[in-house]
């Protein structure tokens, strides 16, 4: 059988659409609390993100807890429970391979409020109205 070739665009539509896929089932998993972790089951957990490589091999996860409360706690919990969410999200995604994945605390949070603490400096709010 013939190998499926993909254009850059539709190979990166397919990236985000296997990403946003994972995401929900992760979240899905950590909504339902069906890891039995204390940890895990103390915290609400936003999943942000899922960055996937291209051959769809590995998934970067990208979480943020609850108002970033107890954020090495959580990050560790869900290491330390990675196979079985690799396990749940090859379960459900069904696909010819299942996606290594690697938990990440999500910055983002952090250095848009540094940004915003930069743009309400009064010398930047100065050098603005210029």
């Amino acid at each position: 059988m013939a190998r499926q070739q993909f254009t850059p665009e539709q190979h990166s539509v397919r990236l985000l659409k296997v990403g946003e896929q994972v995401r929900h089932a992760i979240s899905d998993i950590l909504t339902r609390q069906q890891v039995h972790d204390d940890t895990l089951s103390a915290h609400s957990v936003s999943v942000t993100e899922v960055r996937m490589t291209p051959d769809l091999r590995q998934a970067t996860v990208y979480v943020k807890p609850l108002l970033g409360v107890d954020e090495e706690a959580v990050l560790k919990a869900l290491r330390t429970n990675t196979a079985y969410f690799q396990r749940e999200v090859a379960q459900r995604l069904k696909l010819k391979f299942a996606a290594k994945i690697q938990f990440r605390s999500d910055e983002t949070f952090d250095e848009a409020s540094r940004i915003d603490a930069l743009l309400d400096d009064p010398r930047v709010k100065r050098d603005l109205e210029d």
